[in-house]
């Protein structure tokens, strides 16, 4: 069953300008962001996720982690940002259309944090705000119904991607299906879907914007649990999403080097064949001698291979 939501003025504005923004960062070459900024926006990522969950770590310390450094610390922090590095640094092997995937990816993200991690609850539970329960989740022997209910729908349905990946945020969320690590599951997960897609959604930090907007964030998904529709958190995240995506293009003249353009150039290209002319055509800002050093590079370095010399040289990604 198709979980429920209404289309409003304000969802389909949205979504025109997140299409028209994705046109421009297409046109930029930002669809994958410079390697600097990519790195930044990760540690920014994983840091605000981590922090709407209660983790003290900072910016620089989870840097530190990243480069390999000794962290001072609390060692569930610490073991927080590990296992989300290493979910995060995984992301081109999961799969955001299979449970199983889904499950596996839990089971990184909450590994040596509890005992259930990568299974489903077994037990009922509910989401208590001061002294109140705000969300009653749905029993144990739901889960799996649901949870497969919510793929089917995910795979299957005609939905544009970026409503599919706001329902199944707000719908995972509602059904929480584990005992812990929700939270953090909905706002990677609806990430995975959208990078699918689109790969600059790979490198956005939406969820520090969401961090910005914490209260904002809860509000409209305990909107959302009172109206029984999700019409009121997609308009939130759509809202996150074309924000992130302008903040994204705000960045002047990006200067992207030559592994930046190569890695670029391989999610256009794909598996196909290209000359240094279609290279170049890509990157009409560079010369054709940085085009042949850029090639020479990924030749060197065993990133395509070359076929031909000179003129009637042909590369293929490997």
């Amino acid at each position: 069953m198709k979980p429920p939501y209404q289309i409003t003025g304000k969802i389909l504005k949205l979504i025109a300008s997140i299409s028209e923004k994705i046109g421009e960062v297409n046109a930029a070459h930002l669809n994958k962001p410079p390697t600097e900024l990519r790195k930044k926006n990760r540690i920014k990522t994983i840091h605000s996720s981590l922090e709407i969950e209660g983790n003290t770590l900072s910016i620089e310390q989870i840097t530190a982690i990243i480069e390999n450094k000794r962290v001072a610390g609390p060692g569930k922090d610490i073991l927080e940002v590990k296992n989300a590095i290493a979910v995060y640094d995984d992301m081109d092997r999961l799969n955001p259309y299979d449970f199983e995937s889904f499950c596996e990816a839990h089971g990184m993200l909450m590994k040596g944090l509890i005992e259930s991690a990568g299974r489903l609850r077994t037990k009922s539970v509910g989401i208590v705000k001061g002294s109140e329960v705000a969300h009653l989740a749905p029993p144990g022997e739901m889960l799996k119904p649901l949870m497969h209910d919510l793929f089917d729908y995910l795979k299957n349905d005609d939905d544009l991607v970026l409503l599919k990946s706001c329902v199944f945020h707000y719908e995972m969320e509602f059904i929480h299906p584990f005992i812990d690590g929700n939270g953090r599951m909905g706002r990677l997960w609806q990430t995975l879907i959208l990078k699918d897609s689109y790969p600059v959604f790979e490198y956005l930090p939406i969820e520090a914007l969401i961090k910005e907007r914490q209260e904002l964030y809860y509000e409209s998904l305990r909107k959302s649990d009172q109206s029984g529709e999700s019409t009121v958190f997609i308009e939130f995240i759509l809202g996150i999403i074309l924000e992130s995506l302008e903040g994204l293009l705000s960045i002047q003249n990006p200067s992207l080097t030559s592994i930046d353009r190569v890695n670029l150039f391989k999610s256009i290209v794909k598996d196909d064949y290209f000359t240094r002319k279609v290279y170049l055509k890509n990157f009409r800002e560079i010369s054709s001698a940085t085009a042949s050093r850029d090639l020479k590079f990924a030749v060197e370095n065993g990133l395509i291979e070359k076929n031909g010399d000179k003129n009637t040289a042909r590369y293929k990604y490997k």
